[in-house]
C-alpha cells in the first residue's frame, strides 16, 4: 500500500466514524473516570498511541464496545503466548518515520550531506479482548464505582419502562444492533446529570430503530449518507426525548453546534430535515407509548 493510499484508509476510517455519529474527541464524560479504562489507546508496552492512530483506535473501541485501552499486532499476541481469535477484525494504525540517505549528485541534503525521506507504514493491531490466552497484567482493573450525583427518578423510571437495556462501564456510549443493547459510561464520569440523560437520550432513539421496532435504516433516500442520516435523527429525537421529559429547557449547546454542522451538509436536500425531524418525532413517540403510563406520570 502506498503512501498516498494510507492516507486515503486513514481518512475514509475516521469519516467513516463521523458519518456514524462517533465524535471521540469531545465526548461529555471523562473517558479516564471511567472505570478501567484509559483516557489514551496504549500499545503493547503500555505506552499511549499518539496523533492520528488515537481517534483511529477511539473509533473502532467505541463501534466495537471495547472497554480495555491496550492493543498488539498478531505477532506480538502470539510471542505473548495468546492467540487473536479467529475471524477477528484488526484495526489499522500507522507509524511515520525517516529514512536517513546519503545525497546524491544535484540532491539537498543537509549539513552532513544527507537527506531524510519521509515514509508512512501502515499494520493492524488487536485489542486485548479479541485475544484469547492472555494473562491478566494485559488487563486494567476496574477502578473503584465513581460517586454519583442523584439520579432524576422519572426520568430513570420513564427509560426502565422503555426496555431498552442498557449495561453501564467503559468509556463508550453507543447503541449495537448486533446485541440490541446500549452502552454507556458511569454516571459519575459524565460532566453534569443533563449531559447523561442527554447521550442516554440519543442512543435510546438508536434503540428504536432495531428492525423488531420501527426498523430504521437512515432512510433509502439518503442511502449514501445513512449513517449522518441515522445520526441526525438522534441528536433531533434526543433533544425532543429530553424536553419532554422536563431535563433541559433548550438544546445544551454542544448539540446545538453539532446538529449546525449537519444541517449545513443536508441543505443539499431541502426536504432533509423535515424528514430527520418526522423522523425523530416517531421515535419519540415510540418511546412514550412503550413507556406508558410512566410517560403519562411524567408529562403530568
Amino acid at each position: 500500500m502506498t503512501r498516498d493510499d494510507l492516507y486515503a484508509s486513514v481518512t475514509a476510517s475516521i469519516c467513516e466514524a463521523l458519518e456514524a455519529g462517533t465524535r471521540p474527541w469531545a465526548p461529555s464524560w471523562d473517558k479516564a473516570a471511567c472505570g478501567g479504562v484509559g483516557a489514551l489507546p496504549l500499545r503493547s508496552t503500555g505506552e499511549p498511541y499518539r496523533g492520528v492512530n488515537v481517534l483511529l483506535l477511539w473509533g473502532v473501541a467505541m463501534a466495537k464496545g471495547y472497554t480495555q485501552p491496550r492493543w498488539l499486532t498478531f505477532k506480538q499476541a502470539i510471542e505473548a503466548g495468546a492467540a487473536v481469535r479467529k475471524g477477528e477484525k484488526g484495526a489499522r494504525v500507522v507509524y511515520a518515520g525517516r529514512l536517513v540517505r546519503e545525497a546524491g549528485e544535484g540532491e539537498t541534503g543537509d549539513e552532513n550531506g544527507q537527506r531524510q525521506i519521509p515514509f508512512l507504514k501502515g499494520y493492524t493491531v488487536f485489542n486485548v479482548e479479541q485475544i484469547d490466552g492472555l494473562g491478566a497484567d494485559w488487563f486494567e482493573a476496574a477502578r473503584p464505582a465513581l460517586p454519583e450525583p442523584e439520579r432524576d427518578a422519572a426520568a430513570e423510571a420513564f427509560f426502565a419502562a422503555t426496555g431498552a437495556r442498557v449495561q453501564h462501564g467503559g468509556a463508550v456510549a453507543c447503541y449495537v444492533p448486533s446485541t440490541d443493547q446500549i452502552h454507556m459510561p458511569p454516571l459519575g464520569a459524565f460532566t453534569d446529570l443533563e449531559a447523561y440523560y442527554a447521550v442516554r437520550a440519543h442512543e435510546t432513539v438508536h434503540w428504536t430503530g432495531h428492525k423488531s421496532r420501527l426498523d430504521r435504516a437512515g432512510g433509502k433516500r439518503f442511502a449514501d449518507k445513512g449513517y449522518a442520516f441515522e445520526e441526525l435523527i438522534a441528536e433531533i429525537g434526543a433533544a425532543f426525548l429530553c424536553a419532554s421529559l422536563g431535563l433541559s429547557a433548550e438544546p445544551r449547546a454542544d448539540h446545538a453546534d453539532y446538529l449546525a454542522g449537519w444541517l449545513k451538509v443536508l441543505k443539499e436536500d431541502k426536504r432533509a430535515i423535515f424528514t430527520a425531524a418526522s423522523a425523530a418525532q416517531a421515535a419519540v413517540d415510540l418511546l412514550h407509548q412503550l413507556a406508558a403510563p410512566v410517560a403519562l406520570d411524567v408529562a403530568a
